[in-house]
C-alpha cells in the first residue's frame, strides 16, 4: 500500500485560505524577518485571535526561528512572515537576530595564549 505524495507546504490550502490569513497583502511592509529571526512571545493567545496567530504565540512561548515557525505550521515563509509583521506591530511578539559573531572575536589574543602556555609548562 503505498500513500499518496505529500503536498508542497502552503500548496494544500485553498488560495482563499492563504489570502485571508495575510489580508490580501503579498509582502510584509517589513525586512525584520529573515529566516534565522528569532520571535518571542510577548503574551498569550487572546480568545477570537485568527488560530494561526495564536499557534505562533504558544510555539514562540521559547526563541523560536522563522524558518521552524512555517515548517511547523506549514505555511510558506512569505506568508508567515506577513502575519509576523502583524504580531510585531500589535506588540504581541518580539524578534532578534542571533548573534552572528565572528570566532576569531571569540578567541582570545595569541599574547593571552602564549602566557597560558608558559604558565602551563612552569607547572
Amino acid at each position: 500500500m503505498t500513500s499518496a505524495p505529500r503536498p508542497r507546504p502552503g500548496r494544500d490550502d485553498a488560495p482563499d485560505r492563504l489570502y485571508t490569513l495575510t489580508g490580501g497583502r503579498s509582502r510584509s511592509d517589513s525586512d525584520v524577518f529573515d529566516l534565522v529571526t528569532l520571535v518571542v512571545a510577548e503574551c498569550d493567545p487572546a480568545p477570537g485571535m485568527q488560530s494561526e496567530h495564536a499557534a505562533i504565540l504558544r510555539m514562540c512561548a521559547l526563541p523560536t526561528a522563522v524558518v521552524e515557525i512555517s515548517a511547523i505550521l506549514n505555511l510558506p515563509v512569505g506568508i508567515v512572515r506577513i502575519m509576523l509583521c502583524d504580531l510585531l506591530d500589535t506588540g504581541r511578539i518580539s524578534a532578534r537576530h542571533p548573534r552572528t559573531a565572528r570566532v576569531a572575536d571569540r578567541l582570545p589574543d595569541t599574547d593571552t595564549l602564549e602566557q597560558v602556555l608558559v604558565g602551563l609548562r612552569n607547572l
